[in-house]
């Protein structure tokens, strides 16, 4: 791209949503327009003060302006851009569908009071990364340009980082289990033989054809690798 605009505008369209909010709702805390306890999850006020949108707002927080708070954008740029531009091309509803499975499957985790977590936001990037290793499981991966891996390590090594450095691992975890679900009830269970337990809804087919979002869904997708060689991901090819 010759310009940062252009960059964003070649963005697809769900994970340019999700990036700009978060960065928005950052934005917003440096300025101190809101308290993030404001937008946390706390189930008592959901139910007692019907502040629903506590279940939606806690997805957008990733943390005031740091080095993570940037690992954690630039994880949404690069692997959430890339999975819904290689495995999702097309099929923006499908990809919608898995975000809002993702938010539905962290608040039902974040209800076990030993994974309780007011703020979900990395969880559901956490989620991101892990189904991207899933699909691109042989891309070699560089760790601030000390170790190199293949993709389908990097969640659990992101994993050891943190508990390295004391940061909290709830919320990865919570992402990685959330990931799983998803990538288990859409991939690996079908292609191992089973029924399709998790398929997008039509509203949200309708809510992206109404709303125009995305390219228009191709007339026939490819079919997918069977087998057991669904347990070693599909292997899509990197751009350089």
């Amino acid at each position: 791209m010759s310009s940062p605009a252009e960059y964003y505008k070649s963005l697809p369209p769900i994970t340019k949503a999700y990036g700009t909010l978060c960065l928005l709702a950052t934005t917003a805390y440096q300025i101190g327009l809101f308290d993030p306890r404001d937008i946390a999850l706390f189930y008592k006020p959901v139910f007692t003060q019907f502040q629903v949108w506590r279940l939606i707002t806690n997805f957008f927080f990733l943390g005031k302006f740091s080095i993570n708070f940037g690992i954690r954008l630039l994880m949404i740029a690069r692997y959430g851009v890339q999975l819904e531009k290689v495995p999702f091309d097309r099929r923006t509803a499908d990809f919608l569908w898995m975000m809002i499975f993702g938010a539905f499957s962290l608040l039902v985790l974040a209800a076990i009071p030993i994974l309780s977590t007011p703020l979900l936001g990395i969880s559901l990037v956490f989620m991101l990364l892990y189904v991207w290793s899933r699909e691109f499981p042989n891309a070699q991966i560089s760790i601030y340009g000390l170790v190199t891996l293949k993709a389908f390590y990097l969640p659990w090594a992101m994993l050891a980082l943190d508990v390295i450095f004391g940061s909290p691992i709830i919320p990865d975890l919570l992402g990685i289990i959330a990931g799983h679900l998803y990538y288990f009830l859409t991939v690996l269970h079908p292609l191992a033989g089973g029924r399709i337990m998790l398929k997008t809804p039509t509203w949200v087919h309708k809510l992206v054809a109404r709303w125009r979002i995305g390219a228009p869904p191709a007339s026939a997708q490819p079919e997918r690798t069977t087998g057991a060689a669904a347990f070693r991901g599909r292997s899509y090819r990197l751009s350089d």
